[in-house]
């Protein structure tokens, strides 16, 4: 049976290279998407994880502390320690003579760590090593036109004499977003001495294990001497841990990304497993009688099942090989692709053993597992029983009922699993349902769709005898139909449903992120027309005609003008709150990004965490009460939606304005809220909030920030906002969903094997079929014809019910994966599901051109003729 199993291998390799394609493509897409996770977290590792990218564990303080010397050297000297590194970072305003006016702009300032442990990368001259030397990031340098060997006068908090710092080198700008909003600089200590304020501490600590050590129990060991050195609030991690509490942070602390990723693990095998045992078992069904040949010639049961098993493990083995080659390859290209912009250069490709393993074993074992039920199907009757045709499946026979049992108890216990899953977003049980509700569908799919698909036959009838045929042949061969359509359905369900969820998830992250990030830009204007003091001219600027110019600039959407209207008062600010600024509800809408912010006329918003209850808000006019709504976002100014009731006290900038008011305009981002400590900044008189354009790359925004400087005569550092961030978390985001868009293309081209593979088994068992039908008359067109109607006939019924089961599947699983972070509302991608249908109709007729080609080449006689 060895030399059988072989020379079967050989003899009806056609066949075989048709198995092989869809288990290649099948392990390619289970290897790609194990690789997307571990692609994922290198990618977010070098981007929210880049300063520690270095460290085998990170230590974090407190909310609001810092590390003091004991509690860095307890850790340091641990016995499985080699290096450390205890950061001390402090924000800094800095100008040059290189830049536009010597205008101050704002930076952090860090230590240097050791060479081991230092994650900045050089871009050109040296990294600082003597005191008031330091290194500046390329993007910063650029914007500003300064170089190695430019002069900076750098100050600190409370500093009053500016400290000289020479800038020896450049290093690649931060892909963190917390970091990217201000320029970043790295100098010695002996320089942070001269610029922090003493006794200020360590913000971070990273640690580097010798060789050979146990992780965990270092961690352990770490944890335990810092909180014995009076460090009780310290967090202490894995680098790889401290990726995952911030991405965790973001979703109110579950890790969901894992999640989603595992899921999408094994939304692969799942796949995997249908498309390869649904054409492996076309192919030994056809085989049936065949084997049952061997056995009346003496092959006994088992020889036959290992026959089979034998071709299905060779077959299954090499086309895995190929699959996992073929998803190593394809991830490449798109990591390529996306590091080949600017703005997505930290996408890292990581190749985990995990997918090379797994694609192996499960392309393997999937394909042997589905060459065992039909073989063992084949060996379960009496040779001569075998020899006669099968009954197909039919509600009135016992396959039928069996399978029918099945389909509706899978239907019933899945979909409820799937609803209460994304209900309670509870992402794997909604998993489960769904892939339970999806087989049960399988099941009952050859008692529903010949039928639907000799209904659509009806459209067919203007084609004469071709169309008539093709229409019943449908349900003449029930089986046939219902293993062609369940390729092609697999395929255009999981495409859409990915489609479906992308769009979907793509919004509800572009909704959390307008929700957190509301303006783009701010800048504050005194009433003499410059800001903290303005620079040289001393010249008023009309704050109408700026925003009118802000509006022009190229990569602004929207620009509009905010009035004092007073500072917030009352009990919960009894030495006078923070400054309010009145916008018109029209104008607040054109620029805030949070569609479900709906400004109502007469109610103060305030930044997260403001006290709750009515406003207050002191003015000339004297003191008035309004409704107030607290924001789920620190990063925007207190402001009133209407009129300047309050008014603004004389001398322009309201009373009571604290300089944390001012600095914090719109929301100062995480990373420039940072900057509170430097020297203060007197509250401005007016305000002007921007809006980007979606399209906006992240190295741009520099340049409107510095010409809404100009426009304003203020200094380029007062202009705060979280467009920098917003447009970086986007690039993040961007990245995740084009690994997810490269699986599409994996899916689609696996939907179209499996169409390919069945038509063309289905028209080769049909041979004697269609040769019957030449010699009746039908002609070699209308044979072709007859086939291609077909094929377009059951590609396009299962395209509309795959079409229609992925958007249910896809909006449930985002709503399953993101129901806890924000409102997920569903988003159909209509002109992309509109091009599955397209592609998926004519993948059919392509699919069939071939085995008709052949049976229309192949001679009545010939054909009549064949076993």
């Amino acid at each position: 049976m060895l030399r059988v199993a072989l020379s079967q291998l050989s003899t009806h390799a056609r066949r075989f290279i048709a198995v092989g394609l869809a288990v290649m493509l099948s392990v390619a897409f289970l290897s790609t998407t194990l690789m997307v996770g571990a692609s994922t977290q290198a990618s977010l590792g070098a981007s929210l994880g880049e300063a520690y990218r270095k460290a085998d564990l990170v230590a974090t303080p407190g909310l609001g502390a810092a590390f003091d010397q004991a509690a860095v050297e307890a850790a340091a000297s641990a016995p499985a320690v080699k290096d450390s590194y205890a950061e001390r970072t402090a924000p800094a305003l800095f100008t040059s003579g290189g830049t536009s006016g010597g205008d101050e702009q704002i930076g952090m300032l860090r230590n240097l760590a050791p060479q081991a442990l230092e994650s900045a990368v050089l871009s050109s001259g040296k990294l600082p090593s003597a005191p008031f030397e330091a290194a500046l990031d390329a993007k910063s340098a650029g914007h500003l036109g300064l170089t190695a060997g430019s002069v900076l006068e750098l100050r600190g908090s409370g500093q009053d004499k500016p400290l000289k710092v020479t800038i020896t080198g450049l290093v690649q700008a931060s892909n963190d977003p917390f970091s990217a909003a201000m320029a970043q600089l790295l100098a010695t200590d002996s320089t942070l001495d001269a610029v922090q304020e003493a006794g200020a501490g360590y913000t971070g600590l990273q640690l580097l294990l010798k060789p050979g050590q146990d992780v965990a129990a270092a961690k352990d060991y770490v944890a335990r001497r810092m909180e014995a050195a009076g460090a009780s609030g310290a967090a202490v991690q894995t680098a790889q841990e401290k990726v995952t509490s911030v991405v965790a942070s973001f979703s109110g602390g579950q890790d969901q990304l894992t999640v989603i990723l595992l899921a999408f693990a094994g939304v692969a095998i799942l796949v995997s497993a249908l498309v390869v045992a649904n054409t492996f078992a076309v192919l030994v069904a056809q085989r049936t009688r065949e084997l049952a040949l061997l056995r009346c010639l003496g092959a006994g049961k088992a020889q036959i099942r290992g026959s089979v098993l034998l071709e299905a493990f060779v077959v299954g083995f090499v086309s895995s090989v190929m699959g996992v080659l073929a998803g190593v390859g394809l991830m490449s290209g798109l990591i390529a692709w996306a590091r080949s912009t600017p703005d997505k250069a930290f996408a890292t490709l990581a190749v985990p053993p995990s997918a090379i393993i797994a694609g192996l074993v499960a392309g393997t074992l999937l394909t042997v597992v589905a060459a065992l039920i039909p073989a063992k199907a084949a060996t379960a009757v009496a040779p001569l029983a075998a020899l006669r045709p099968a009954d197909d499946a039919k509600v009135g026979n016992k396959r039928g009922r069996v399978r029918l049992v099945l389909g509706i108890l899978a239907l019933l216990a899945g979909i409820p699993a799937l609803v209460f899953g994304a209900i309670s977003v509870m992402l794997p049980v909604a998993m489960l349902g769904g892939a339970v509700s999806f087989v049960g569908l399988l099941l009952c799919a050859s008692l529903f769709i010949p039928s639907v698909v000799a209904w659509a036959g009806h459209l067919a009838a203007p084609a004469g005898v071709p169309g008539r045929l093709a229409a019943v042949n449908a349900t003449r061969n029930p089986a046939r139909t219902s293993a062609t359509a369940a390729a092609l359905l697999i395929g255009v369900t999981l495409v859409t449903m990915m489609m479906t969820g992308a769009a979907t998830s793509r919004q509800a992250f572009n909704s959390t992120l307008a929700e957190t990030y509301p303006v783009d830009l701010a800048a504050g204007i005194a009433g003499s027309g410059l800001a903290d003091g303005g620079t040289a001219s001393g010249t008023a600027v009309d704050p109408v005609r700026a925003v009118e110019q802000i509006k022009a600039l190229d990569g602004v959407a929207a620009a509009v003008l905010l009035r004092p209207a007073g500072t917030l008062g009352g009990t919960a600010y009894p030495d006078g709150g923070p400054a309010v600024y009145a916008v018109s509800a029209q104008d607040a809408a054109s620029v805030l990004r949070d569609d479900k912010l709906q400004p109502t006329a007469g109610t103060v918003y305030l930044p997260k965490d403001s006290p709750k209850g009515p406003a207050t808000l002191a003015g000339a006019g004297g003191a008035t009460q309004h409704d107030a709504v607290v924001l789920r976002t620190r990063h925007v100014v207190p402001f009133l939606v209407g009129p300047t009731t309050a008014g603004a006290p004389a001398g322009g900038a309201p009373a009571g304005a604290t300089g944390s008011a001012g600095s914090s305009a719109a929301g100062s981002s995480a990373a420039g809220s940072s900057a509170a400590g430097s020297p203060a900044v007197s509250a401005p008189a007016g305000m002007v909030w921007v809006k980007l354009d979606d399209s906006v790359a992240a190295d741009r925004v520099p340049g409107i920030q510095k010409e809404v400087a100009a426009a304003l005569g203020v200094p380029e550092r007062t202009i705060s906002g979280a467009a920098i961030e917003r447009v970086t978390f986007n690039s993040i985001i961007d990245v995740l969903l084009l690994v997810v868009t490269g699986l599409l293309g994996v899916a689609v081209v696996i939907a179209l094997i499996g169409v390919a593979n069945t038509l063309s088994l289905s028209v080769l068992e049909r041979t004697r079929e269609n040769s019957l039908l030449r010699a009746l008359g039908l002609t070699k067109g209308q044979l072709r014809g007859m086939l291609a109607i077909e094929a377009v006939l059951v590609a396009g019924v299962a395209a509309v019910i795959g079409t229609a089961l992925g958007v249910g599947y896809g909006w449930l699983g985002a709503q399953a994966s993101l129901g806890s972070l924000a409102d997920v509302v569903p988003a159909v991608p209509w002109l992309q599901l509109l091009g599955v249908f397209g592609v998926a109709v004519v993948a059919g007729l392509l699919a069939s051109v071939l085995p008709a080609r052949r049976a229309a080449r192949l001679s009545p006689v010939e054909g009549l003729a064949t076993a």
